[in-house]
């Protein structure tokens, strides 16, 4: 798993059957604080999943089987899924590293 932050949207006029009326975002993956640690990718969020969208920094499953369990699909072409909207990142007592209401950096 690992940490990203949503910077897009991934519209396709044809795709695979087994992902119809999954969205489609464009993931950047991020460490801890928030720097850019890889290469940018889609992850789908299914049917019911996490209401995560643009702006948002999300928790990503990068693993093909743990995908298709999520979704119930045997079969499916998946292997990066949004898994939900991450809320606060703490490094321990009064430092917290991410909070979804205040920026990158915040110590309390």
């Amino acid at each position: 798993m690992f940490l990203a932050d949503v910077i897009g949207t991934v519209v396709t006029p044809a795709q695979h059957p087994h992902l119809e009326n999954m969205r489609q975002l464009l993931l950047r993956p991020v460490g801890p604080d928030g720097k850019p640690t890889g290469k940018v990718r889609v992850g789908l969020v299914p049917p019911g999943g996490c209401g995560a969208g643009e702006g948002d920094r999300v928790i990503v499953m990068d693993e093909g089987n743990g995908g298709r369990q999520v979704t119930g699909i045997p079969n499916a072409p998946i292997k990066t899924i949004v898994m939900g909207v991450v809320d606060t990142i703490e490094f321990g007592p009064g430092v917290i590293a991410y909070s979804h209401d205040k920026s990158d950096g915040v110590t309390e």
